[in-house]
């Protein structure tokens, strides 16, 4: 059996064995964290040296978001090579060396793994173009004839994610499937060679000190047999709201099954994490049977607004799910695909405001809590960047996103007065607003208002209290209307999603306020509150 430095690694928090349940994961950005060498681009050397950041902030994990070797059609989720580092990054020593800081620091290191789909540059695509149609290498992808009477329409209706068809006609005539851009081909998971080659790449980054996988597109491995018309137009508006031919099919899960077998091969408690967008939490929780992966991302939680009812629906609901199958709810409010919440919720003041009562809210819940680099400081969507500037498909391809996701993935502000604030000494490679130099971590380092002493004093009770993150389940209590209350232990959540102030009486003493408390029995307008019980 395989050991690593990570076999080591203590449980951080609780009681319960497994340190991944009740653990607080920051994903990093790789492009957009941290620049060592000048070149605008953030890189592996720019993200060890930035560890210590993260270990000082209170978090268990890092998952990094994909540095290997590819065109970057899609940002790095278009893999030419899953045992390279692309030069942009770094090198596999680069890597390496993040680990074993990592490691050095007792934070887990989670890879982010894209077994959905490809790269056009990747070398089976590429020897599969070149070998034409009916040879081996095209049964590893998804290979057709089209339809009409010279071939000249795809072979279903399936609309790419980004926009379009969701297939490309190569010169000899065939059509292959991309779910999401042409450049990113879909892998045929019935076939063995995929299986084979997948179950090998996990073993190269775990044999690495890899502690984990988060798995893009979880949910998206294998499609419906004989690959059916959906028979709609607008497939968008039908992610996560119902099985599609092509989402969330059965199928999936003897593959995470062979996954899990992998992962217990190695000490240290590897774990495999799901980026599974399904119609509801009972589907999500299929994918976390005892014998398939350990975590799911709660896309059902992230999406739900901020409002005292429909959340707590949420969490009971995401709770309930989970409980049969003996996982941890997962908790997150932003990512690098979707608007960060301080906009999402409002923007400016009040935007604010809300998200750093949405951060105390579900940090207080019991499971695993997800970080987006950049939401401990309070940064806002950047919603107007230059059309030049955006390099995300879904806007260049027009899928009606807007490009929506350069916003979110814009470089995090470190220190100093103007752009890039840090981040590097040759620019940023999308541009930073001008007001984020008061959100920079220098700025709001040691301010006890700011947004990111509360993040990490709020990480340090999380981690000094074993009922927080421990269990699955809390214990409602009364509360006037727009008002979340619940109890844990000895300690007490109260939140006000309202637009105004609420006089409810204080549960105990104050050890944690997302804004200013000056009467403990009035609890003002979109604020939570951690209490001593």
């Amino acid at each position: 059996m395989t050991q690593h430095l990570a076999d080591a690694l203590p449980t951080p928090t609780g009681t319960q064995p497994g340190w991944w349940r009740e653990a607080v994961i920051y994903q990093v950005y790789p492009r957009s964290f941290a620049d060592s060498n000048g070149d605008g681009m953030g890189d592996l050397e720019g993200i060890r040296t930035r560890l210590p950041y993260l270990k000082e902030l209170g978090v268990d994990a890092v998952w990094l978001s994909p540095f290997y070797a590819s065109p970057q059609a899609d940002a790095g989720y278009d893999v030419a090579d899953y045992r390279a580092i692309d030069p942009m990054f770094g090198t596999l020593h680069d890597a390496d060396a993040v680990i074993r800081e990592a490691h050095a620091l007792d934070l887990r290191i989670i890879v982010d793994l894209v077994p959905n789909h490809c790269s056009d540059q990747h070398e089976w695509f590429k020897q599969a173009l070149r070998e034409g149609p009916g040879t081996p290498l095209r049964e590893r992808f998804h290979f057709r004839p089209g339809r009409g009477a010279a071939g000249e329409l795809p072979p279903n209706d399936w609309e790419s994610i980004f926009g379009g068809p969701a297939w490309t006609r190569v010169a000899d005539g065939e059509w292959y499937l991309h779910l999401f851009a042409p450049e990113q081909p879909d892998f045929n998971w019935e076939h063995p060679a995929v299986q084979d080659e997948f179950r090998s790449i996990l073993r190269f980054w775990l044999d690495l000190g890899a502690d984990g996988f988060r798995i893009d597109v979880a949910h998206g491995l294998v499609k419906a047999p004989g690959l059916p018309d959906l028979g709609r137009d607008e497939q968008l508006k039908l992610l996560g709201n119902q099985v599609l031919p092509f989402f969330d099919q059965d199928g999936v899960h003897e593959i995470y099954r062979s996954w899990r077998t992998v992962l217990e091969e190695y000490a240290g408690d590897r774990i495999g994490v799901a980026e599974a967008w399904t119609p509801s939490a009972d589907r999500t929780a299929l994918y976390l049977r005892p014998d398939e992966l350990h975590q799911a991302f709660n896309f059902q939680y992230l999406n739900t607004g901020w409002d005292a009812a429909a959340l707590r629906a949420t969490i009971d609901e995401s709770l309930d799910a989970m409980r049969p199958v003996g996982a941890p709810t997962t908790w997150v409010l932003s990512n690098h695909d979707v608007v960060r919440h301080v906009t999402r919720y409002g923007g400016g003041a009040q935007g604010l405001a809300r998200a750093r009562a949405a951060a105390l809210l579900m940090l207080a819940l019991p499971g695993s809590a997800y970080v987006y680099q950049g939401e401990e400081l309070g940064l806002p969507e950047v919603v107007d960047l230059p059309a030049e500037a955006r390099q995300d498909p879904a806007f260049t391809r027009g899928s009606g996103q807007d490009g929506l996701r350069d916003g979110c993935r814009v470089p995090i502000p470190w220190s100093g007065e103007e752009a890039p604030y840090g981040f590097g000494s040759g620019g940023s490679w999308l541009p930073q607003p001008a007001e984020w130099a008061g959100l920079s971590v220098a700025a709001q380092s040691g301010d006890p208002q700011s947004t990111l002493e509360l993040y990490r004093a709020a990480l340090r009770i999380r981690r000094e209290r074993a009922e927080l993150g421990a269990g699955d389940a809390v214990e409602w209590l009364e509360a006037p209307a727009g008002v979340l209350a619940f109890r844990r232990g000895e300690f007490v959540c109260t939140v006000n999603t309202g637009s105004a102030a609420v006089r409810t009486p204080a549960p105990g003493t104050v050890l944690l306020a997302s804004g200013p408390l000056a009467d403990p029995d009035l609890l003002p307008a979109d604020t939570a509150v951690w209490w001593q019980g």
